[in-house]
């Protein structure tokens, strides 16, 4: 008994030196912060950008010390490109981890899936690049940093109508997808009323590989350009098929299109053809030139327009828990701490926080988030040629 109680003691003693280790300290003074994305599937490229933007934002606030002492430590899921994954993602961050906010998602389907898990647990979530609409409906708790597919769909209209001069359009649309379905009714909306024609709303299916019949109908009803708000996988082979088939007619399509991928799928067949993004790499604003060559020297690459979204989402997010700081200490406290009744209120004040987002300075351009949690801001125009992008027009919002 007596030999008993001693190791009792002794491993007492072990745990309370252990608890009180500055390793154990240090992981007690984090901030949990999920991320879910789809770093293998169909729309990979959109994951893996993300993740390199949110990641290289919050090494580098870590590295400067964090947030009053406090560092951020990012837990990462993979949805595998799938909404049912995203909704177990989420649960998982949120309900195992703790996390205290959410980044992510880039495809509207699959925040669509995961937003109501946050909206119900009270976790803000921001999406760097899903632009339907709905989303953000879901709730007080979701937020957005891009533009949204009825600002997308009517400059892409204005666009082919008043700086193209083309009056007959075809809409080649994934059927199966939020973001498609929606950016094609907000397009077509805008281009009836600017005089502008639908001859052709021809579907397919993300994944699809033979997409000839559909061509061969747009191909007889004579467009003069083709609007396919898709991804890039199937952009890609889309305009392969359709130059195969001699349909030569220019192509307009959304931020769907942004990838590394896209031009190595479609190879020449884009030549001619525009798309809108949210930011040009070559904007020679300081900032977006530091996030640049900050990007290429970690990642060996150019960033797209998601990895500079994810970059100011994190950034974002992490301007609210400076102003909570600033103006709460002891809720900012709370938000490393157990996720207790104070870490709720302080999850609530926080998401209060980033809905008072007003002018924030991101890559992407000035962040103000209006009263539907969207962001007011501006959109990109890029024209394809020799297998690259030239920068063409900014449009205000």
């Amino acid at each position: 008994m007596i030999r008993f109680s001693k190791t009792i003691r002794f491993t007492a003693v072990v745990l309370l030196a252990m608890a009180s280790a500055p390793g154990c300290a240090k992981r007690e003074a984090e901030i949990k912060i999920g991320e879910y994305g789809s770093l293998t599937g169909t729309t990979a490229t959109f994951g893996i950008s993300t993740k390199n933007g949110i990641e290289l934002y919050i090494d580098n606030l870590n590295a400067q010390g964090g947030i009053g002492g406090k560092k951020l430590r990012i837990l990462v899921e993979d949805d595998q490109s799938k909404p049912e994954e995203a909704a177990t993602a989420v649960n998982k961050l949120i309900a195992q981890d703790g996390v205290v906010a959410v980044l992510g998602e880039v495809a509207s389907s699959r925040s669509l899936a995961a937003a109501p898990i946050c909206q119900s647990a009270g976790v803000p979530m921001i999406t760097p690049s899903s632009t339907n609409p709905k989303v953000t409906e879901i709730g007080t708790y979701i937020f957005r940093v891009c533009y949204i597919d009825p600002f997308q769909g009517e400059v892409i209209a204005k666009f082919a109508r008043n700086t193209l001069h083309l009056s007959k359009a075809a809409v080649f649309r994934d059927n199966k997808n939020d973001y498609s379905v929606g950016l094609a009714n907000y397009f077509s909306e805008s281009f009836l009323k600017l005089g502008g024609r639908i001859v052709s709303d021809e579907s397919y299916s993300e994944g699809d590989q033979d997409f000839k019949a559909q061509l061969t109908v747009i191909k007889a009803k004579r467009p003069e350009f083709i609007f396919i708000p898709g991804y890039y996988t199937e952009v890609g082979l889309i305009a392969r098929q359709a130059r195969e088939l001699g349909l030569n007619v220019p192509m307009l399509g959304g931020d769907g299109w942004v990838s590394d991928r896209l031009l190595e799928i479609a190879q020449d067949a884009l030549n001619g053809s525009y798309l809108v993004n949210h930011y040009w790499e070559s904007d020679p604003n300081p900032a977006v030139q530091e996030f640049v060559q900050s990007y290429r020297k970690r990642y060996g690459a150019t960033p797209d327009g998601l990895a500079a979204l994810a970059y100011d989402a994190a950034g974002v997010l992490t301007d609210a828990m400076q102003r909570l700081l600033k103006t709460d200490p002891k809720s900012f406290e709370a938000l490393s701490g157990p996720p207790n009744a104070d870490q709720k209120d302080a999850r609530a004040r926080l998401r209060g926080l980033i809905a008072a987002t007003r002018d924030y300075p991101g890559v992407t351009g000035r962040i103000s988030l209006d009263d539907r949690r969207n962001a007011v801001k501006t959109a990109v125009f890029l024209g394809i040629e020799n297998r690259g992008y030239t920068f063409v027009a900014t449009v205000e919002p």
